[in-house]
């Protein structure tokens, strides 16, 4: 997987900023749980505005680079500190919502 071949991304209206979470995988049903206490991982990421060899934009934070797919929230591809995402990992998108600034990295 690579995020490198970055070409212009048009402008349009997608977020500018998501927050990943990296949880296990067993963990992404917890029936109700929150997720974000499980998660191993956050960073807020920003659009870079390129597009990934996916097709859907890059956004770029606290060592992560990720495409994601702005109209589902799906990661499309990404990269953890220039690594791929380690086995039994999951990658979680979610919105940040208006004045939130999310937690750094960690």
């Amino acid at each position: 997987m690579s995020t490198h071949a970055k070409r212009p991304h048009p402008r349009s209206a997608h977020p500018l900023r998501f927050e990943i979470l990296l949880v296990p995988e067993h963990v992404e049903d917890r029936g109700g749980a929150s997720v974000e206490n499980s998660a191993v991982r956050t960073a807020v990421v920003e659009a870079t505005g390129h597009t990934g060899e996916s097709g859907y934009p890059i956004y770029e934070g606290h060592g992560l680079v990720a495409d994601i797919d702005p109209g589902t929230r799906t990661v499309e591809a990404l990269l953890v500190d220039g690594r791929e995402l380690d086995y039994g990992l999951t990658a979680l998108v979610r919105e940040l919502e208006p004045g939130r600034a999310g937690r750094p990295g960690r």
